[in-house]
């Protein structure tokens, strides 16, 4: 934790649970826990439902006159379709039309905002869309992000935050939780129906024994960071740099990678121009020079995180994230791969070096509820 200069108000308890409160995005969070089993959580999460401290997500509020200005420069959605309860994934560029991050966006009031962002340069983006413009910009570190997700999540809440069962998928409510003020989103970072409870620093430890003391018997249990990468994974779900070329560099490129590289293009919202990088996103469109895509490999045998990837012998790519799923019973990658093996069922093979080689095939993401069925879905 030398690196670390924020702090979760649930540190004892991830202590307790036995992790050593590794640094990401300069707050101690649990990547691990020794006293319990990454399988078991995945399950849980797929099954009934986990808890997880999500606090180290970086919380930006925006409110003033030229706040959705602001937003409109710094992102690639258009905010003037969004109305105050609902939400919204979007992107952020440089000037060569590069990611830089990736963020949810809450509106919540005609002029008021709240960003939230990962590692990358979210903060430094919209400080610099609003140096000179009429807008408060505040970094919030009290408000601590609870991350319950899995089918069972609703259930749970339902007994406790009224309305919750007709929240639609990316919407929130203010509401409270236990007596205590809370934000609700039905959001998530695992392809299940889930939900994050931003609560106050202060009522954030209360709420999570509550949670986990309550929810123990229908199977609610905590769960570490890393779970994440088990359900990101099978859900296509990219986690910066992790994914991209600050963590696998280009041999003859600078770092930075395109929406179109990575899939995310989605994210501009239809014949949006004047956000920081539009002219070069669109002018890098069709000049991949790589792909995000999917891999199947064959046994239960999992590749590390930079494990190669080659065809016909020759090194081609690289997987960036990779996972067995003891629920569906196949092991699956996300992978950087040359722009003519993006297609679905491609021989290639992966050579790990703890597992050897390994086959592999190529496929389409999200592999594990392609149709987006669970997250979604109503009542």
């Amino acid at each position: 934790m030398t690196n670390s200069w924020r702090f979760s108000t649930l540190s004892d308890r991830h202590r307790a649970l036995g992790s050593d409160l590794e640094d990401w995005s300069g707050m101690g969070t649990a990547w691990s826990y020794a006293k319990s089993d990454p399988d078991a959580e995945y399950m849980a999460i797929r099954t009934k439902a986990g808890l997880m401290d999500v606090s180290g997500l970086k919380k930006v509020h925006l409110s003033g006159p030229a706040a959705s200005h602001v937003i409109e420069r710094a992102t690639t959605r258009n905010i003037e379709k969004l109305m105050p309860g609902r939400s919204v994934y979007a992107t952020m560029l440089n000037d060569g039309g590069k990611f830089i991050d990736d963020c949810v966006i809450y509106r919540t009031g005609p002029n008021a905002f709240m960003v939230v962002h990962g590692s990358g340069q979210g903060h430094e983006q919209l400080s610099m869309a609003a140096s000179g413009r009429d807008v408060s910009l505040r970094f919030d570190d009290n408000l601590h992000d609870l991350s319950l997700q899995g089918p069972l999540a609703v259930d749970y809440l339902q007994k406790h935050v009224p309305g919750i069962r007709d929240l639609p998928y990316f919407a929130h409510l203010q509401t409270s939780i236990f007596g205590k003020p809370a934000m609700i989103s039905r959001t998530g970072y695992t392809g299940e129906r889930g939900y994050e409870l931003f609560v106050r620093g202060q009522d954030a430890p209360m709420i999570w024994d509550r949670i986990l003391e309550e929810g123990a018997e229908t199977g609610i249990i905590p769960c570490r960071f890393t779970t994440l990468d088990m359900l990101r994974t099978e859900s296509y779900l990219l986690f910066f740099p992790y994914d991209n070329s600050e963590m696998y560099p280009f041999e003859n490129d600078p770092c930075g990678d395109t929406l179109w590289e990575l899939g995310l293009d989605f994210t501009v919202s239809p014949g949006k121009t004047g956000f920081r990088g539009a002219d070069e996103h669109y002018r890098l469109k069709g000049k991949e020079r790589f792909k995000i895509w999917g891999l199947k490999l064959e046994g239960d045998k999992v590749p590390g995180n930079g494990a190669p990837v080659y065809r016909d012998g020759q090194k081609v790519g690289v997987v960036t994230q990779a996972m067995h799923s003891p629920l569906n019973n196949w092991t699956v990658a996300i992978a950087r791969l040359p722009v003519d093996c993006a297609i679905v069922g491609t021989r290639l093979s992966v050579n790990c070096a703890t597992h050897g080689e390994i086959a592999a095939t190529t496929s389409a993401m999200p592999f594990f509820d392609p149709e987006k069925k669970r997250r979604t879905a109503k009542g």
